[in-house]
């Protein structure tokens, strides 16, 4: 146990501020051998709520949410109950048995995954988003992969993309003048 303790603390993080509220991330090597500010909001109930706080402030006026699964749900939960919103479309990367008549379309890798991947949509929340100003939401904006295959959801649902919120940029997406962020990180290369 005492081997473990001493590794926890020698790991390198990146110390982040959410407006008062503290975040150290820990610094983590992909298998590209970049190293990524790891950020994760399950089961931060305080992180999370913070960040939601902050980026609903900053999108203001939209009239429909979309994430895509997993890290950006509770995200967005939080962001729509803070704009009054009572529901917000999820993109999922499998297709469910309630999504059978809804739409799909392929996404490039992201930094994280590393392989080509589908985003499916049912068809309640095509009829959510469809005809209106729909913005983005999730926890991190990297190569943009995963941002382009929501973008490409909305419009093939007849959505219209509004805004795009990020809890962070990583990288050279924070050079990126369409989106909207709390904070940035660096992508790590030794």
């Amino acid at each position: 146990m005492k081997n473990q303790t001493n590794e926890c603390a020698k790991q390198e993080v990146y110390e982040l501020d959410f407006d008062g509220l503290k975040a150290s991330l820990p610094i983590l090597p992909l298998p590209s051998g970049v190293k990524i500010c790891f950020f994760n909001l399950h089961g931060n109930v305080l992180l999370t709520e913070k960040c939601a706080e902050l980026l609903a402030k900053k999108i203001g006026e939209c009239e429909a949410l979309i994430t895509a699964e997993s890290k950006g749900l509770q995200l967005t939960h939080c962001v729509a109950r803070n704009l009054g919103m009572p529901l917000y479309a999820v993109a999922r990367k499998s297709k469910k048995l309630y999504m059978q008549d809804g739409i799909d379309v392929p996404i490039a890798s992201s930094i994280t995954t590393g392989k080509e991947q589908r985003l499916y949509l049912s068809r309640h929340d095509v009829e959510l988003i469809k005809g209106k100003k729909v913005c983005i939401v999730d926890d991190v904006v990297s190569t943009g992969a995963s941002l382009a295959g929501l973008e490409a959801l909305v419009e093939k649902a007849g959505g219209v993309v509004y805004k795009k919120a990020f809890v962070l940029a990583e990288g050279e997406a924070a050079n990126r003048p369409d989106v909207i962020y709390l904070n940035t990180i660096p992508v790590i290369t030794d």
